[in-house]
């Protein structure tokens, strides 16, 4: 077995050293219009601190923003009103529509080489919690599990995270939930700080991506119906850490929006993207045709799987996952709009949960609630 779990991290490992190879020889003037974006969004930041959180246009006197337009030839670099990525604000600003977070992990690098870092350490991340994943497995079956799914996890720091510059921190973001899930229902349930960790780095992700907010969907789901099964202050000290630790972790995109839109509620999102849920089969094709649809397969598969054979805490991360993944592929599946990496981040928390209750389990599948004390989780009866 050990040679087994040497030859997968070596594969683990030749990927992230060709990922590397692969991304130095990465432009940041590749002509996409949600790239340079993100890289005002870190020049914001790199200029003003704090203050780059205001992205009214008004702010680009120093030229950067239309000497960036000029490179991709964008032929209204001049009328701010035709910036892309940019909308009008009922408050007269004319601000950039994404959150704050991939800007600010962006300034944290010298201009100009600013996006390759991003994504290397990102995939160390990732890699690192991959080779985690197959040093913690204790039979040969699941050496080749954790060992495929890491590897497969490695290469999807490449493609498709390379589609937009928010999805390689979220995919970071996702492993490390995903474990931490995993530790939480798996070994102590009724650690706040632990369940509050989570709930801190999925409302961080907000701030890479807004459609992020789905990811705790699941963890909603599961904490509510705990505390009105067993209605115990312990209960209830879960969620309410989880959900202040989630508000914490989102606070970054709520002062930008009551920056840029007057109100930490408004969207800075045009009404092109902010649109009413409707079921679209050219919209489901796309997907079906997509490596997204492998992914949903695998999480799907996985969350079942748990579901079936898995006993106690196991069955309760499947549970988590399972209403997690429902939530957001309504959500996607719904929405009249395709992109290459929307579900990708709920099916990399999803499998990275799964992979992990799994890893994590044997040494606790045969134990037994000790008789008497208070079950919070949802698989286990109330006195």
């Amino acid at each position: 077995m050990k040679t087994a779990k040497l030859a997968f991290g070596l594969i683990c490992l030749a990927i992230l050293a060709s990922n590397i190879a692969t991304m130095s020889r990465w432009s940041e003037a590749r002509g996409v219009y949600d790239d340079i974006c993100y890289l005002r969004q870190a020049h914001l930041f790199q200029r003003m601190g704090l203050g780059g959180l205001n992205t009214n246009a008004a702010l680009d006197d120093d030229r950067y923003f239309e000497g960036k337009l000029k490179q991709i030839a964008f032929a209204e670099w001049r009328d701010p009103i035709r910036w892309p990525c940019h909308n009008p604000m009922p408050n007269g600003k004319i601000v950039m529509q994404y959150p704050p977070g991939t800007g600010f992990l962006l300034a944290l690098f010298p201009e100009g080489n600013q996006v390759v870092p991003l994504y290397i350490a990102a995939s160390l991340i990732v890699c690192g919690l991959a080779l985690a994943g197959i040093a913690m497995a204790r039979t040969l079956s699941s050496v080749a599990g954790a060992g495929l799914f890491g590897a497969l996890a490695v290469y999807l720091m490449i493609n498709p995270a390379k589609a937009s510059y928010s999805i390689a921190p979220t995919m970071a973001v996702c492993a490390v939930a995903g474990c931490l899930t995993a530790l939480w229902l798996t070994r102590d349930k009724r650690n706040v700080l632990l369940i509050a960790l989570i709930g801190l780095l999925l409302g961080a992700s907000v701030n890479f991506r807004l459609p992020n907010a789905l990811l705790v969907a699941g963890y909603v789901i599961y904490l509510g119906v705990a505390f009105l099964r067993v209605r115990t202050l312990s209960a209830f000290a879960q969620g309410l850490g989880f959900g202040l630790a989630v508000l914490l972790g989102m606070a970054p995109t709520l002062i930008a929006q009551a920056i840029n839109a007057g109100s930490p509620l408004a969207t800075t999102y045009g009404s092109a993207d902010v649109v009413a849920p409707a079921f679209d089969l050219a919209v489901l094709g796309q997907y079906l045709r997509d490596m997204q649809f492998v992914l949903i397969v695998l999480a799907i598969g996985s969350t079942a799987w748990l579901l079936r054979v898995g006993k106690g805490s196991v069955r309760q991360v499947a549970l988590v996952v399972a209403g997690n993944l429902t939530v957001n592929l309504v959500f996607f599946l719904s929405h009249p709009v395709f992109t290459p990496y929307y579900i990708v981040p709920i099916a990399m928390l999803s499998l990275w949960s799964a992979s992990f209750a799994w890893l994590i389990q044997p040494g606790q599948a045969s134990q037994a609630v000790p008789f008497g004390r208070e079950p919070t989780g949802l698989g286990a009866t109330s006195r």
